[in-house]
């Protein structure tokens, strides 16, 4: 049964969900008398009409919710509130947002939450009347659906401090759930943001109070929300929006990391944190966290700033000698560079100067695009780089695309032909898409028309696309090993269907070997693994130019029909042991010498929105490099004569986008651990007892001929045998990073493919990293095995560290069905929000599960081949029929 999760839910004619991956949320502050002169004066006008053009406009810039307040002594506020409420429910591409009911004055409040429908907040109710009054006023709010901002105020003012501000809150959520029965998801408070820089010391800490009020809130109430008017604190350099602006997009990033959920802020007027010139963004940073501010002496550094600050826009002057040259010109050198800038209107001038907008396309930008291919052929220019580059010529693509489409309209018979189709899907069962992706934008790089079908693409799908597109080349990704088969699978149904197309083979799993053993014997018109995506280019044209084809694809039959040779050879000459033999060569452990440790808990422990801030700190940065194609250790790669330039720029980019991720909360680190009592009954089978509830392990075991004083290992001979009498343990974990998806798809609508990229590697990284950051806390606090290490970073990349963490699907315990008693053990598609495909990837790409094993001498290994004797066993134990043992063995049995 699903239960339903305990989120703020809200609506206008749409509904809006706050869940814990949720953005910060944008109030929006014009449609507030008191926010906005110009909504004031119509107000008053009775322009209510053109009022609503006020409340539109902070729909367009971002806004979630719409505040709305008609608190002037001027107004009749029961009747200006009704009447602007009721006309803006009239207008849908407003009204689908919810509203925000703001007023001092309940009466007016009351009016407003009789007009207005879906479900709506109310800003706001305290206890500055006492007690009584506020649960009355609760139960009125509670009794109309909304949900309410509660003021840290009593009847002794507004909470100032620290303390009052969480004393305050800590008192009205205690009444408001306990006495008057609200949901805690449907409490926000608002701690009250002051005014800082005033010049008056004692206002110098207002800023950090709320910051910390809010982290504490958070920790103490994890239901309720966080909100604030933002602009309250800049209230001292009113009428300088540069230094306003600043400060709010300042504040913001500091009090979001906290855990502020909301504000009242103009959604059209946030500068973006990295964009704040350095020297502003220090001063704001210093009067906000309060810091060298003793006399007041950041406070009087920013004024002074303020006084000789540039009208916002004005930019440092800039080296743009390049566009004064012709366009052609400028659209190479912004191809080459990716700078963006300009490019719709250089595009634009491009089309005027050309016969056919095509012709741009054909002419100027693969010219720039050639370039780009040649640099990077030869290593004169680098992965991150090229997909910059191509950023820039989606941008103009899509600038041309309209103009290109209406002259197919006018002309059926024009613009046919162009550019080489080359269809790319990662394989059904699969969700991980990083290096097609990759591969996608080199080759469009080069002048090739992709089509990218995605994740988890039946075979059906693609070849029915090939052949609908008339594609020149298919391509096909995987990551885990039953992607193997699958692409074995489409190889045989090209075969079938009598395809003619390359197929292209790529993938983390993927090998040149594998390539040449499984599937290049499945069809005859061209099979080729591809190594990276810098080969692609190289590939595809041999792929495409008649006169080479025929011999490319000669030399590559007879390099995979030597690999097959050699393959056969050297599995028939590598010496085996018998099953039985292996067995008895298992790893010898002196159990009567050893005590197991006892974790310091049994089942299960989750952890929900784990602090990224801490998490970063354990990302291990070469295969970060390594999935943008640019080898080496780190940090030493940053300072590489060939590559260290571009690799500290894409450093840098990392880091500024993983600035905002975690700033803006884009992403949600989920994970579960378990520990369970477990007893190794059977040389290769590990019982795991969940509260009386028994699950049996099956672990394969290492068969080939090891030397005299080699054992030949499997992961059962780390657990204690039952006969011992000793009780040990094992552990389990799932760790996933959420909410990756709305930010791909915003990329790509802007045709990013570099930071579409960066936020999937990223994602990757940080999975890892948590990965790495609860494996310590097992070893040092939950388990506490080994609760005096002290390793750096380097050291746990390393794995200098005692116990394993061996994952399910990989070279230890390759059986990939193994994950279905780990996320049963765990539940942790409920509580790291995992799923499993059919052929067992993990989605969220981004996540992690493996086992805990706790012994000093347990250690990561690789099953390698295994012989027909421990495969017909493990058969056996499992239950399956032949057809599922070699699906699920594969890797083991080649």
């Amino acid at each position: 049964m699903n239960t339903i999760k305990p989120y703020l839910r809200l609506s206008g004619l749409e509904p809006l969900t706050i869940r814990p991956e949720t953005n910060f949320i944008n109030i929006g502050e014009r449609t507030n008398v008191t926010g906005s002169k110009k909504f004031a004066r119509l107000i008053r006008e009775n322009k209510y009409e053109e009022a609503l053009s006020v409340a539109r406009q902070q729909v367009e810039n971002g806004a979630q919710v719409l505040d709305v307040n008609m608190d002037d002594a001027l107004l009749d506020g029961v009747q200006a509130m009704t009447t602007f409420i009721n006309l803006l429910q009239s207008e849908p591409d407003i009204a689908k947002i919810p509203v925000m009911i703001d007023s001092s004055k309940f009466s007016v409040i009351e009016a407003g939450l009789k007009c207005v429908q879906g479900k709506c907040i109310v800003n706001s109710i305290s206890m500055k009347e006492g007690v009584e009054k506020f649960i009355e006023q609760a139960y009125i709010c509670q009794s109309f659906g909304a949900a309410v901002v509660v003021m840290a105020f009593d009847e002794q003012g507004q909470a100032d401090t620290l303390e009052r501000r969480v004393n305050i809150c800590t008192q009205a959520y205690d009444i408001l759930v306990n006495e008057v029965g609200f949901a805690p998801q449907d409490i926000i408070f608002d701690p009250n943001i002051f005014a800082i820089a005033t010049g008056i010391e004692e206002h110098n800490n207002y800023a950090v109070d709320f910051i910390e009020a809010t982290r504490i809130i958070k920790q103490k109430m994890p239901l309720a929300k966080v909100s604030g008017g933002v602009s309250n604190v800049s209230f001292s350099f009113r009428g300088n929006e540069t230094v306003r602006e600043a400060m709010h997009s300042v504040f913001l990033y500091h009090a979001i990391k906290a855990g502020m959920d909301m504000g009242i802020v103009n959604a059209g007027q946030l500068v973006v944190y990295d964009e704040i010139e350095p020297a502003l963004r220090i001063l704001c940073e210093d009067v906000i966290l309060n810091r060298n501010n003793t006399n007041n002496e950041a406070t009087e550094k920013l004024i002074q700033f303020a006084e000789t600050v540039k009208a916002k826009g004005k930019e440092i002057k800039k080296d743009d000698a390049w566009r004064n040259t012709s366009v052609q010109e400028r659209l190479k050198h912004a191809l080459v560079n990716g700078i963006t800038d300009y490019i719709e209107a250089d595009s634009e001038e491009a089309r005027l100067q050309y016969p056919k907008p095509l012709d741009v396309i054909e002419g100027p930008l693969m010219d720039g695009m050639n370039v780009v291919g040649d640099l990077f052929g030869s290593g004169k220019m680098f992965l991150p780089q090229v997909v910059k580059s191509a950023r820039v010529m989606k941008k103009s693509v899509a600038w041309l695309t309209p103009f290109i489409e209406e002259e197919k309209k006018n002309n059926p018979v024009a613009q046919q032909g162009g550019a080489a189709k080359v269809l790319l899907a990662t394989v059904k069962g699969d969700v991980h898409d990083i290096g097609k992706n990759i591969v996608g934008v080199v080759l469009a790089c080069n002048g090739y028309d992709i089509l990218d079908l995605g994740v988890m693409v039946p075979s059906d799908k693609i070849l029915d696309t090939a052949i609908k597109e008339d594609v020149d080349i298919i391509g096909l990704s995987g990551l885990i090993t039953p992607s193997l088969d699958e692409m074995v699978h489409v190889a045989r149904e090209m075969k079938r269907r009598n395809m003619q197309q390359p197929l292209l083979i790529g993938g983390a799993t993927t090998s040149r070997m594998h390539t040449a053993v499984r599937i290049a014997p499945e069809y005859d018109n061209g099979i080729v693994h591809v190594l990276d995506a810098s080969r692609s280019v190289t590939v595809a044209g041999s792929l495409l130019n008649k006169e080479q084809k025929s011999n490319f694809l000669n030399n590559i039959s007879t390099e995979y029909k030597k690999l097959r040779e050699d393959f056969g050879n050297k599995r028939s000459a590598k010496p085996y042991i018998s099953f039985a033999a292996a067995e008895a060569n298992g790893v010898k452990i002196d159990w009567e010498a050893y005590i197991p440790p006892t974790p310091t808990f049994l089942g299960t422990k989750s952890f929900e929105d784990y602090d990224l801030n801490e998490i970063r700190q354990y990302i291990d940065w070469a295969p970060f490099f390594i999935a943008w194609e640019m080898g080496g250790r780190f940090p030493d790669l940053l300072h590489d004569e060939v590559i260290g330039k571009e690799a500290t720029k894409l450093y840098n980019d990392a880091n500024v986008l993983l600035n905002k991720i975690i700033a803006e909360k884009w992403l949600t680190p989920k994970a579960v651990l378990g520990f369970y009592k477990a007893k190794k009954i059977a040389p290769d089978t590990v019982i795991v007892d969940d509260n009386g509830e028994e699950t049996a392990l099956q672990f394969l075991r290492q068969q080939v001929k090891k030397t005299a004083t080699e054992p030949n290992i499997s992961l059962a001979d780390f657990i204690a045998p039952a006969e011992t009498g000793l009780q040990d343990y094992i552990g389990a974990f799932a760790v996933s990073i959420h909410g990756i998806e709305p930010h791909i798809e915003r990329f790509q609508q802007q045709y990013d493919d570099y930071n579409k990229i960066m936020v999937q590697v990223l994602a990757d990284r940080l999975a890892e990293a948590f990965t790495e950051l609860l494996h310590k806390k097992v070893r040092t606090e939950y388990w506490a095995y080994i609760s005096s290490e002290n390793l750096t970073n380097e050291e746990l990349i390393k794995e200098k560290y005692v116990g394993i963490r061996p994952a399910p699907g990989y070279p230890a315990c390759p059986d990939h069905t193994e994950k279905y008693k780990l996320f049963y053990l765990l539940n942790a598609s409920e509580k790291a929000g995992i799923t499993l495909t059919e052929s067992l990837a993990m989605y969220p790409a981004s996540s992690v599960c493996g086992w805990y094993f706790s012994h000093p001498q347990s250690r990561y290994f690789g099953i390698g081949r295994i012989k027909e004797d421990q495969y017909e066993d493990y058969k056996r134990r499992k239950g399956w029929d032949d057809d599922e043992a070699k699906r699920w063995l594969r890797p083991v049995l080649e």
